[in-house]
């Protein structure tokens, strides 16, 4: 298995288990030595996806303060991305205006849009806008502003005043955070306002997050759940969000669907 396979393993383990997960248990599950795993550990506890605790790791706190780096959530939870992005590109149909949100999930549904797309993809991500720009069949439309280093997305008062004049019918959405209480959070409150007005503008807004980020609450409030039609995510983890949403009459595609019953 490669090392990025094995620490996604890792953080899946974590995340979906609810409790701490033995150094023991994840090497029987990986296949590799104690000494692998503590590698793994200490590198994904740096990167602040999982905590280290006596014996093995445990997910993080509910509410996050930092946001990992660019690069390294680039390489982590790759497939559940991949699977996001499966379902976040069955939603477009040709001719439609998508908005397609910043962040590392923005840019694997970009790569799996269908070379056969036709439409117009707006965009606040300079690499959303890279994998893009050569589709014959696209326009993409890029909002100016100033640009944030690592994800590369713009915004300032110019992107906000671009995107009040873009009437989406889809619009997906990035995310730090996704709480049946605090709602759709983020980390940087520049882009706030501007993922606000993406979600008014639009006929139909769905929220990009894999299921480590369900639960979690980043530093700065977007809206709220009802605000949206729906969560796009690799498997409903949280009880609490999906309940959310089904009373304000959202959705949870997930790209994982839970287990048939037993009898």
């Amino acid at each position: 298995m490669l090392p990025v396979a094995r620490q996604e393993a890792i953080v899946e383990a974590v995340s979906s288990s609810g409790h701490a997960v033995s150094t023991d248990d994840l090497v029987r599950r990986l296949g590799v030595s104690a000494e692998t795993v503590r590698r793994d550990l200490a590198l994904l506890e740096e990167r602040g996806v999982i905590r280290r605790v006596h014996g093995g790791a445990a997910a993080v706190d509910q509410r996050r303060a930092m946001e990992p780096s660019f690069t390294e959530r680039s390489v982590i939870r790759h497939q559940a991305k991949a699977q996001i992005a499966k379902v976040a590109v069955g939603l477009m149909e040709n001719g439609q205006t998508v908005v397609l949100d910043i962040g590392t999930t923005a840019v694997a549904v970009a790569q799996a849009i269908p070379r056969g797309f036709t439409g117009t993809i707006v965009t606040p991500s300079l690499p959303v806008a890279v994998e893009l720009a050569d589709r014959p069949g696209i326009q993409v439309l890029l909002a100016g502003g100033r640009v944030r280093p690592g994800d590369l997305a713009c915004s300032n008062a110019h992107t906000k005043a671009f995107f009040a004049d873009i009437y989406p019918d889809l619009a997906l959405i990035g995310s730090g955070g996704v709480d049946a209480r605090s709602g759709l959070t983020d980390f940087h409150l520049d882009e706030i306002d501007v993922r606000r007005t993406i979600i008014a503008n639009s006929a139909r807004s769905y929220i990009l997050a894999d299921s480590s980020k369900l639960g979690q609450v980043a530093p700065h409030r977007v809206c709220a759940l009802s605000a949206v039609d729906g969560l796009i995510t690799d498997q409903s983890t949280d009880s609490a969000v999906a309940a959310a949403f089904d009373e304000t009459g959202g959705v949870v595609l997930s790209a994982r669907p839970p287990a048939a019953a037993t009898a």
